[in-house]
């Protein structure tokens, strides 16, 4: 059979672009979730699947350039890891499906309509980080009730993290807590903010979510450790980096989920008709270990509450 014939039978291979904004080995295992979840549906990269794969390592200024990239190689669907590549590959391609991993507030950002109908060529997964901002910074004072004054790593590049910053005041000043926020964009401005830490001595670290941030997770939760700083974080990655205590979203259940989403649009389903989900669990980890090295007790009320504790 002719060659050009052979190509004209053989089946077309369905090709994933996914928009990242860290290295790949800033999270190798929510990669790996997003792997295991299409392997789970019958789709093995390399052999009926194509993944496109684009790491920003942190840099804003790739997301345009990456996600133009993606619509321009003509990948049947994008997956983006956070709201602001989801919103950079929104702006490159009103035709390509695209589901994002991980944003805080999808609605507020105008990525979707609607959770329930989002409309136009977007759908994905919420993490619910406004409503649960209140719950980590109580947590927070639960187990260390003597801090007055918290330190704040925020990314403002971000257009969400005005809202958590909003939600954190005011839990904040229910709690009698004074906040020091920081602002974080890159590598540089994390150097700065662990300066002024060091310089004013806080009496706890609350780490709001952000992907950048997460990619330094390592960084963070040694220096906080270092400076014997009691910490609150927003995921388990956190923690099981070392980090005291985190709250919230199990990002790799969100990423083995978003294979799901993938699989529904390769058969054929809209984005715009598949419902934003949002998350119904948040996992509580608490490291022990690290409590053990910082002299502090977390009560026992605290790690009864626990969904997980490493020791």
């Amino acid at each position: 059979m002719p060659l050009d014939a052979q190509a004209q039978l053989a089946p077309k291979v369905p090709r994933i672009g996914f928009l990242a904004t860290n290295a790949p080995a800033a999270y190798p295992e929510l990669v790996e979730a997003f792997r295991q979840g299409l392997r789970d549906l019958g789709y093995v990269e390399g052999q009926n699947i194509g993944i496109e794969y684009r790491w920003a390592e942190g840099r804003v200024e790739r997301f345009a350039d990456f996600a133009a990239e993606l619509v321009g190689r003509k990948v049947d669907v994008i997956v983006a890891t956070s709201s602001p590549l989801a919103l950079a590959a929104r702006n490159a391609t009103k035709t390509i499906p695209i589901v994002f991993v991980t944003a805080a507030d999808p609605l507020g950002q105008g990525l979707v309509a609607a959770i329930a109908r989002p409309g136009g060529n977007v759908t994905g997964f919420s993490l619910l980080a406004p409503e649960i901002v209140a719950r980590q910074l109580q947590i927070l004072k639960d187990a260390v009730p003597t801090a007055s004054r918290v330190a704040v790593l925020s990314n403002p590049a971000n257009s969400y993290t005005a809202l958590l910053i909003k939600e954190t005041e005011t839990a904040a000043r229910s709690l009698r807590i004074r906040l020091q926020p920081l602002a974080v964009r890159g590598t540089a401005d994390l150097d700065g903010a662990f300066s002024v830490i060091s310089k004013e001595r806080p009496s706890a670290l609350f780490v709001l979510f952000d992907p950048v941030l997460l990619g330094h997770r390592m960084r963070i939760t040694e220096f906080a450790n270092k400076n014997r700083l009691p910490a609150m974080y927003p995921h388990k990655e956190y923690a099981e980096a070392g980090g005291l205590i985190a709250y919230g979203v199990d990002l790799r259940d969100n990423f083995r989920r978003a294979a799901t989403s993938v699989a529904k649009i390769l058969k054929g389903a809209k984005a715009g008709d598949l419902p934003v989900e949002q998350p119904t669990k948040f996992d509580l980890v608490i490291n022990l270990k690290t409590a053990k090295a910082l002299g502090l007790t977390i009560p026992q009320s605290l790690l009864q509450r626990a969904d997980q504790v490493i020791e």
